[in-house]
C-alpha cells in the first residue's frame, strides 16, 4: 500500500540533505536527470501539472513520479525553473519519515548553483534555465527498485502586457526527453474572457461561460518538449475585436518580428452576415459509387445547415454543367425541397469540365447582403474544355466579379494540386484533400462548420503612420472572420514606436472599422517563437509562389525537363527558401537534406543545388497524384502555422509522417547536428563554418561566454551536449570539451 503524502510547508533554507546510499542526483525541470559517473540514474516516469489562474494570480501544482532502478535507495535533488516572484506554498512526497525541504533561489543564487553543478558533473543541461529563478528540493529516499511521488505547489503573479496576461511553465526544449506530461489549466477572470492562445502546444479548450475556461494539453502533445505557454486577454467592449501583440526584437530587420493575435468582433446586431452557398458537385464517371453518394450526403447536410433567407445553389458538372436554379435563391421550404430533389437526381457520367464549372459558379449575381461561398468538389484532372492550368487560373483571376470564396475539395489523388490551391487562396478560401479511404461528407461538414456566422468579410489590416512600419506580413490576404475566430498575423516591424493598426471589413450593416494601438517596447527575446513561426509561414508562401509561377512555364513535360531556376525570379525564391530554412531550422521535404549527416553545411553551392533539385522534382514538376497531394497538405499547414513545431514534422510523398531530431531549437537559435557537433543555423546561412575562436567547456572563458549570451537572452544555447559552433557578436565560436583553457581566445572584450 502506498505511503500517504506528508505535507511540509517550507519557510527555512535548504540544509544538509538526508543521508543517501550514493551521491545525490539532480532532476532538472521535470525531465533531465544528472547523475555522477557510474551511478545508475533515477528516471522521471511522468509529470502532471495542474494550473489554476484567477485573474492575474496563478497557482501551479506539479506532481512528478521518480523511478529508481538501482538496488539501493538514492537521493534526488529536484531543480525546477520558476518565474520571478514565485513562492512555494506546499511540498509533499510519499515516504517514511521524510526529511525533504525546498526553497526558491533568487536568480543569482540559481546561476551560481547551475555553474557549480555544470563544473562538477561536466554536463551543460542545467544551463538552459540560467535566465530563471530556481526551486530546489531534496528528496530521500527514492526506494531501491521503487518509485517516489512528489508534489510541489508554487504561486506567482502573471506577467501582463496591456490586456494580455502570460503564463509560462518552464520546461526543457531538448528533443531527447520522452517524459509524458499532462497539463490542465483552469482559468477564470473577473471580466469577459476574450482571447486564449498557446504558441507552444495544441490545446483542447472548453469554455465555461464568458469568464472561465478549461484548457488541456492535447493527448498527442503530451511528449512535446519546450516551455508551456498560455496567453489570454480580457475585453471591455465585445463589439470591438480584442487584440494583443507579441514582439521579438531583431536589429537586423530594423526593429523586429511581431505576432498579432486578434479576435473576431461580435456581430453589430443580433444577426451576423448571411451566407450564400453554391455547391458544385463533380458527377464525372470516376465519381460513381461511394464518392458521389457521400458528396450528395454532404450537400444535404450543408443545405439543411443554412438558415432561412440564406442563399442556396447546386451545380453539377461532367462534360457540361447543370444547375438547380438559374441563379442563387433564398432558402425557404420550397427552394430547399427543390434543391434536395435536384441533388438526389444527380447521376454519374461524362468527363471533367472544370473550366465551365468554375465559370458558372462565379458569374451568377450574388444575393445582396450576403457573403458568397462556393464549396467546389472534384476528383480528377480537367479532361473536357480548356484544361491548361493557366487558362483555369485566369477564370478565377478575371471572372469572379462578386468575390466568391471557393473552398476546394480534392477527392482522391488524381487532382491538380497547385491549381486547386491557387483557386482557393486567390479567393480567401482553403483546400481540403480527401484521401481515398476518407469520408467526403465528413470533410465537407468540417469545413462548413467553420463557416458559421460570418462577422467581418474581406478584412484588411494596415498599420497607420507617416511611414511604412510593417512588412512581410503573413497571411498577405486575411481570411473572412467568423464568430469565435482568432486571427494570427505575423510580420516584421520597423522602429520602436507603438504600432497603430486599423482593421476594416464588411459587416451585416455595412463597412466596419476598428483601430488599436499596441506597444513594441515590451519586445523580448523570450518571444523566440515569433520569428520561427514567421519563417515557417514565409517558407510555405515562397514554395507556393514557386509552384504557381512554374505553372506558367508549360505542361508537365516542359516542367520536368526545363531548368526552372534559369528564370531569375524562381532562382530568387529557391535561394530564400534555403536561407530561411537554414537560419531558422524550419525543415520540410524540400530542405530535409540539411538534417542529414552526409550533407556538407559548409558548402553553400552544394546545398543550393540540392535544394533546387528537390524543388524542381517535387514542387515544380509534380502537379498531381499522391506526391502532389502531400505537398498541398504540408503547405496549407505551413501557411497557417500557429504553434512551434519542434520536430519539423511533414508528410512525405506516401503521406507518411516524418520528423527529425537532428535539428534542435534553443532560445532563438536553431542547431544542426553533425556527429557530436551542433552547428548554429546562423553560421550555415552566412555560409561560413570556420571557427574564429575556441572555448573549452567549463573554463573561465566558457562562463564569460555564458554571461554574454545570458545578457542577450540566449544563455540556454550552451545547454546542448557535445561541441557547439555558434555565432556570437559576428564571430564563430566553437565550444569544445577537448580544448584546454590556455588555447582559448578572449570572447568577451
Amino acid at each position: 500500500m502506498a505511503t500517504p503524502f506528508r505535507s511540509l510547508f517550507l519557510l527555512a533554507s535548504l540544509g544538509a540533505a538526508a543521508s543517501a546510499q550514493s551521491a545525490p542526483q539532480w532532476i532538472v525541470g521535470g525531465h533531465t536527470v544528472l547523475a555522477p559517473s557510474g551511478v545508475m540514474p533515477v528516471t522521471v516516469a511522468g509529470a502532471v501539472a495542474h494550473v489554476r489562474i484567477l485573474d492575474r494570480a496563478a497557482t501551479t501544482t506539479l506532481e512528478i513520479e521518480l523511478h529508481n532502478p538501482a538496488p539501493v535507495p538514492q537521493e534526488a535533488v529536484l531543480l525546477l525553473p520558476v518565474p520571478d516572484g514565485a513562492a512555494v506554498s506546499g511540498f509533499t512526497f510519499a515516504g517514511p519519515l521524510p526529511e525533504a525541504r525546498a526553497e526558491v533561489l533568487p536568480r543569482d543564487a540559481a546561476r551560481r548553483l547551475y555553474d557549480d553543478i555544470t563544473r562538477r558533473l561536466r554536463d551543460p543541461a542545467l544551463l538552459e534555465f540560467v535566465d530563471w529563478r530556481c526551486l530546489r528540493s531534496s528528496v530521500f529516499p527514492v526506494p531501491a527498485h521503487g518509485s517516489q511521488r512528489l508534489r510541489v505547489v508554487y504561486d506567482h503573479v502573471l506577467e501582463v502586457d496591456g490586456a494580455r496576461a502570460d503564463y509560462v511553465l518552464p520546461r526543457s526544449e531538448a528533443l531527447v526527453h520522452a517524459v509524458p506530461w499532462q497539463i490542465t489549466v483552469d482559468l477564470q477572470v473577473g471580466g469577459r474572457l476574450a482571447l486564449c492562445y498557446s504558441p507552444s502546444h495544441e490545446l483542447e479548450i472548453v469554455r465555461r461561460g464568458e469568464q472561465a475556461l478549461t484548457a488541456r494539453l492535447a493527448p498527442h502533445g503530451r511528449c512535446e518538449p519546450g516551455a508551456f505557454r498560455l496567453a489570454f486577454t480580457t475585453e471591455a467592449d465585445p463589439l470591438r475585436p480584442s487584440a494583443t501583440l507579441f514582439a521579438y526584437p531583431d536589429p537586423t530587420v530594423g526593429g523586429g518580428y511581431f505576432l498579432l493575435l486578434a479576435g473576431a468582433p461580435a456581430p453589430e446586431r443580433t444577426a451576423p452576415l448571411r451566407r450564400e452557398v453554391t455547391l458544385v458537385l463533380d458527377r464525372s464517371g470516376s465519381m460513381a459509387g461511394r464518392k458521389l453518394e457521400q458528396a450528395k450526403a454532404a450537400a444535404h447536410q450543408v443545405l439543411a445547415g443554412l438558415g432561412d433567407g440564406e442563399g442556396i445553389q447546386v451545380l453539377d458538372y461532367g462534360n457540361t454543367v447543370a444547375a438547380a436554379f438559374p441563379q442563387p435563391v433564398p432558402k425557404d421550404a420550397r427552394t430547399l425541397a427543390a434543391a434536395l430533389a435536384y441533388v438526389d437526381a444527380i447521376r454519374p457520367h461524362g468527363g471533367t469540365n472544370l473550366h465551365d464549372a468554375l465559370v458558372e459558379a462565379l458569374r451568377a449575381p450574388a444575393l445582396p447582403g450576403t457573403l458568397p461561398l462556393v464549396l467546389f468538389l472534384t476528383d480528377g484532372l480537367p479532361t473536357v474544355g480548356p484544361v491548361r492550368e493557366t487558362d483555369l487560373r485566369r477564370v478565377v483571376a478575371a471572372g469572379n466579379p462578386h468575390a466568391r470564396r471557393v473552398f476546394c475539395f480534392g477527392v482522391g489523388h488524381d487532382v491538380n494540386v497547385p491549381l486547386l490551391d491557387r483557386i482557393a487562396e486567390a479567393t480567401r478560401a482553403t483546400t481540403v484533400y480527401v484521401q481515398p479511404d476518407e469520408d467526403v461528407e465528413r470533410a465537407v461538414a468540417r469545413t462548413f462548420a467553420r463557416l458559421d456566422r460570418p462577422v467581418l468579410a474581406a478584412p484588411k489590416l494596415t498599420a497607420g503612420g507617416p511611414s511604412v512600419r510593417i512588412a512581410e506580413v503573413l497571411p498577405a490576404v486575411l481570411p473572412d472572420l467568423f464568430v469565435g475566430d482568432q486571427l494570427v498575423v505575423l510580420g516584421q516591424y520597423r522602429g520602436d514606436a507603438d504600432l497603430h493598426f486599423e482593421l476594416e471589413g464588411g459587416g451585416a450593416d455595412g463597412p466596419r472599422r476598428f483601430e488599436f494601438t499596441l506597444p513594441v517596447h515590451t519586445a523580448s527575446t523570450r518571444h523566440a517563437f515569433v520569428p520561427r513561426l514567421w519563417a515557417t509561414r514565409q517558407i510555405g508562401f515562397l514554395v507556393d509562389a514557386l509552384r504557381q509561377q512554374a505553372g506558367d512555364l508549360g505542361g508537365p513535360p516542359v516542367l520536368a525537363s526545363a531548368d526552372p531556376f534559369a528564370d531569375p525570379r524562381l532562382r530568387e525564391l529557391r535561394d530564400e527558401i534555403l536561407r530561411l530554412s537554414a537560419r531558422f531550422g524550419v525543415l520540410g521535404e524540400y530542405t530535409a537534406f540539411l538534417a542529414r549527416e552526409g550533407s556538407d553545411l559548409g558548402d553553400w553551392s552544394a546545398l543550393t543545388a540540392a535544394c533546387g533539385g528537390v524543388l524542381h522534382q517535387r514542387a515544380v514538376a509534380t502537379r498531381s497524384g499522391i506526391g502532389a497531394v502531400n505537398q498541398g497538405c504540408n503547405l496549407w499547414l505551413q501557411k497557417g502555422q500557429q504553434r512551434v513545431d519542434h520536430w519539423n514534422r511533414w508528410l512525405d510523398d506516401k503521406l507518411q509522417r516524418v520528423e527529425t531530431a537532428a535539428v534542435q531549437q534553443i532560445c532563438d537559435r536553431a542547431f544542426f547536428r553533425r556527429g557530436e557537433r551542433w552547428i548554429d543555423g546562423v553560421t550555415v546561412a552566412n555560409g561560413r563554418l570556420a571557427p574564429d575562436e575556441r572555448v573549452a567547456f567549463g573554463s573561465a572563458r566558457f562562463f564569460a561566454l555564458l554571461e554574454r549570451l545570458q545578457a542577450q537572452g540566449r544563455g540556454g544555447v550552451l545547454s546542448l551536449r557535445g561541441e557547439i559552433l555558434l555565432e556570437v557578436d559576428g564571430k564563430n565560436v566553437l565550444v569544445a570539451a577537448s580544448a584546454s583553457e590556455t588555447e582559448t581566445e578572449e570572447v568577451i572584450r
